[in-house]
Parts: structure tokens; C-alpha cells; sequence
């Protein structure tokens, strides 16, 4: 099996840097209240959801082409966790005062990516080798 029959259609370079940049104001918009909360009140929120719908826009648009279950399943997932951060933005501004939602899910769906980041080259490597 080739590389494109396993990947399938690789992506447009504009989704990959929205993604990115949407996973790292994710991480900005969760660490603002840890570090700069007095400093930038209230800012967090917008920087957190607008991180949360750039990921769940660049991973709704995009899907997997290729033959492989396995991967098919595995990218699912990682649309999940981009659903996930979105409701854990719904969460911050429905409960502000409370902050065990949002970082329940922000939790939830960063697990999920890291277990998605780590498999799916794992498997795209062992379905090359077969």
C-alpha cells in the first residue's frame, strides 16, 4: 500500500495553520486565567472560544480520504475533541463563576488529541510496513 492510498487527500495548507492557531489559543485562552487573570479579566473567554471554533472549523471541513478504518475512525476522533473544547467555551460564559465545566472538557478533548497524535502516525506507519 502507497503513502496516498493510506493518507489519502492531504489537506490545504490554510487549514493546518488554522488549526494550529486555533490549538494554540486554546492553550492561551486556558492559561490566562492561570498566569494574567488580573490582568486581563475577562479576555480569556473570547480567546479560548475563538481558538475552539477555528479547531472545529478546519476539522468539520476537512476529512479523511483515504481507504484505511482505522485512520477514518481515528480523524473522527479528533473531530470530537474539537467539539469538545466548543462546548467547554459554551461553559465558560453559561457559568463564569464556575470553572470545573470547562476545564472538564478542555480536559476530555486534549486527552483525546493527544491519544489521536500519538496513533494515528503509529498506525500510518504500520499499515506502510504491511
Amino acid at each position: 500500500m502507497n503513502q496516498t492510498d493510506i493518507l489519502g487527500k492531504q489537506p490545504a495548507k490554510i487549514w493546518l495553520i488554522l488549526a494550529t492557531v486555533g490549538m494554540l489559543l486554546i492553550v492561551v485562552g486556558t492559561l490566562l486565567p492561570v498566569f494574567g487573570n488580573y490582568f486581563y479579566g475577562s479576555a480569556y473567554k473570547y480567546v479560548y472560544t475563538a481558538g475552539a471554533v477555528m479547531l472545529v472549523t478546519c476539522r468539520l471541513f476537512w476529512r479523511y480520504s483515504g481507504k484505511h478504518n482505522r485512520l477514518r475512525r481515528l480523524y473522527r476522533l479528533e473531530s470530537w475533541s474539537a467539539i469538545f473544547f466548543c462546548v467547554a467555551a459554551f461553559f465558560m460564559f453559561y457559568e463564569p463563576l464556575q470553572a470545573r465545566d470547562w476545564l472538564a472538557f478542555t480536559l476530555a478533548g486534549g486527552a483525546i488529541q493527544v491519544y489521536t497524535s500519538i496513533m494515528i502516525p503509529i498506525v500510518v506507519k504500520r499499515a506502510a510496513n504491511d
